[in-house]
């Protein structure tokens, strides 16, 4: 755990701007690599933990994806239409696609957590729950695509520039009361629960968004760090604490288990945020689907960019600057550099290993065993130690 912090703190495999692969904080310039990409081996194979999440994630997939093509088959014709086009299992014609519908991180952290503190009977009886989760991850993304105007998720056009603003809402407004009538439906004696956990978890969710996007009509100057890192865990650590938590329940965990694994979800949820925003300045658009530089272009007040507004330094007067000009006459490469220069990156990778340690320990107040453990801990790594 310690070993991985530090790597954590010492890697990157993120592209500097212009296409070149940044130095490695800590590491002076010239110097060889300590190891390959961040989760894998010097040979390039992937690492151990890297393998064992890949493992869970495919498993996790294989068990909700029936219960989710079953209960998207129950939507109305038109709602139907455009959920399978958005988890990528139809064109936009209805005919079939093999797209991808995601890592199915959230399922896979529920049944992870069941896993760990009611084995295999609790992960199988977690499915639904599981399932429930991931609808309630797409509605958000549906209604995050219309809001932020994004126009490619998972490397094909999102499902508003295809069907229109209205349907995609709608569509996105289906999948959550599907979510809510998965849970209502279980028998499990942890539903009622799971439930209400859910619903409080979509109000955050709301909440997030509402303060992600008030805070996009104000000034550079004018958002604090505190403001966008609340903001931050209400929309992606909020989910990802009731992922661990639910999965806590199905596994009959005492109050105090099930909110160190909300704790622990949330922290590891906000290393993800930070890391992903990072991947939204830095990535490389053929593994993250989306344009280069798309939050640079937007305007987005991502973590990175609060922290380089913030950093009083001259680089922060510039980037300013930068983000008061038309967007038509953007350099993105020279405004990343720029985020960059000021600062904005660093931060956001030492404060995402700063989350992670939080995270270690919750999860350790949850789960003692090591052992145990092993399966929300290779998750956690998995999704903060990513390029795309």
């Amino acid at each position: 755990m310690g070993e991985f912090l530090t790597e954590f703190r010492t890697e990157t495999t993120l592209p500097a701007p212009g296409g070149q692969r940044g130095t490695e904080p800590g590491r002076p310039a010239g110097a060889p690599k300590r190891r390959g990409p961040i989760g894998t081996q010097r040979d390039g194979r992937p690492g151990p933990a890297e393998g064992e999440a890949v493992m869970l994630l495919e498993r996790a997939r294989a068990e909700v994806d029936p219960v989710l093509r079953d209960v998207l088959g129950s939507l109305p014709g038109p709602m139907r239409r455009i959920a399978l086009y958005h988890f990528g299992w139809e064109q936009a014609d209805g005919t079939p696609a093999d797209g991808g519908s995601g890592k199915a991180i959230r399922p896979a952290l529920v049944l992870a957590a069941a896993a760990a503190l009611g084995g295999p009977e609790a992960r199988a009886a977690a499915v639904r729950a599981a399932a429930a989760v991931e609808l309630v991850h797409n509605f958000t993304l549906l209604h995050d695509d219309v809001m932020d105007r994004d126009t490619t998720r998972r490397h094909r056009p999102t499902a508003w520039t295809v069907f229109g603003v209205p349907d995609a809402i709608l569509a996105g407004d289906a999948l959550q009361a599907l979510a809510m009538r998965l849970l209502a439906e279980d028998p499990h004696p942890a539903a009622p629960a799971a439930t209400a956990r859910l619903a409080d978890c979509v109000v955050e969710l709301c909440a997030g968004q509402h303060a992600d996007t008030a805070m996009e009509r104000r000034g550079p100057g004018e958002v604090t760090l505190d403001e966008v890192l609340a903001m931050a865990e209400a929309k992606t650590g909020a989910l990802l604490g009731s992922a661990c938590a639910i999965g806590g329940l199905y596994a009959g965990a005492s109050d105090a288990d099930v909110a160190a694994l909300d704790a622990f979800g949330r922290e590891a949820g906000l290393a993800f945020q930070l890391i992903d925003d990072v991947i939204g300045i830095w990535g490389d658009p053929r593994r993250t689907g989306k344009p280069v530089g798309a939050d640079l272009a937007a305007r987005k007040k991502s973590l990175p960019v609060v922290a380089a507004f913030t950093s009083g330094t001259p680089a922060a007067v510039e980037l300013a600057e930068l983000y008061a000009r038309p967007s038509e006459e953007d350099d993105l490469d020279h405004i990343a550099l720029t985020v960059e220069r000021a600062g904005g990156r660093d931060w956001a990778q030492n404060q995402a290993a700063d989350r992670m340690a939080v995270a270690m320990q919750q999860l350790a107040r949850a789960v003692p065993d090591p052992e145990a453990a092993g399966g929300l801990l290779a998750l956690a790594e998995f999704v903060t130690r990513r390029s795309s």
